[in-house]
């Protein structure tokens, strides 16, 4: 892993990681887990038993989709895959970087959830949907959402959320910006507000995510050898051709 710089820490995935069972459920994730289920099962050209997730988290999405598949996960932090075998220890967790990551194995449907998002360039973006193509069986679909648009991307945007667990109360807020439109990055800062018995504490942190225009996910999606169909705008199913 190349070391952080100053404008892209991801300290969420590093000493931070222990914050984000606290600052988020699992609960919140089923509705989206649940929609993606159902997408790979209607548009699979074969019976989906088997999913790998890509960049899988702490995983919040496979509390949920490991009722559906006998699931494995993989990630890049091994911070946040020691929090998903925690949560789901009857799931395969696996080190890796979607860009590189080669098991040796295909599977019956893959998917990607928001850790798209941490693809900087074409290059990369490239990268993620060719291991999402090896990894498929033929008829099998690769289900992944475009989060970050630049069409309606919100300078400035603010969001929250908090949580507690025994005397640790977290408050999580997010700001979003990009200094540079005509580049393929934005940048996402954090700020964690811990007490701990009352006593504040605070963190900061910063991340770099991809922003593209949609057309070119469509483009490297279907360089890639996938046939892609469109399911709302920002949601793509890929369907990995048995020829």
């Amino acid at each position: 892993m190349t070391p952080p710089s100053s404008n892209d820490q991801r300290r969420l995935y590093r000493d931070l990681a222990w914050t984000w069972p606290i600052i988020s459920s699992p609960e919140s994730y089923v509705e989206e887990s649940e929609r993606f289920c159902h997408l790979i099962r209607q548009h699979s050209q074969i019976e989906p038993k088997t999913l790998l997730h890509l960049g899988c988290g702490g995983g919040h999405n496979d509390y949920t989709l490991k009722t559906h598949f006998r699931l494995t996960g993989t990630d890049l932090s091994e911070d946040m895959l020691a929090l998903a075998r925690r949560r789901n220890p009857e799931v395969t967790y696996l080190p890796g970087d979607m860009r590189t990551l080669r098991l040796g194995e295909t599977f019956d449907a893959v998917i990607a959830f928001d850790s798209v998002n941490y693809m900087l360039t074409e290059n990369d973006l490239r990268a993620a949907f060719q291991t999402a193509f090896l990894h498929l069986k033929p008829g099998g679909v690769f289900a992944t959402c475009q989060e970050i648009i630049p069409q309606t991307f919100e300078q400035n945007r603010l969001k929250h959320q908090a949580g507690a667990e025994g005397d640790v109360e977290i408050v999580f807020i997010e700001n979003w910006y990009d200094p540079d439109p005509t580049d393929t990055t934005v940048e996402a800062t954090f700020i964690y507000l811990i007490r701990r018995g009352g006593r504040l504490h605070i963190e900061t942190d910063h991340h770099l995510c991809g922003i593209f225009q949609t057309e070119t996910w469509l483009t490297l999606l279907r360089e890639t050898g996938f046939d892609v169909r469109e399911v709302d705008g920002t949601t793509f199913v890929c369907l990995k051709p048995r020829r």
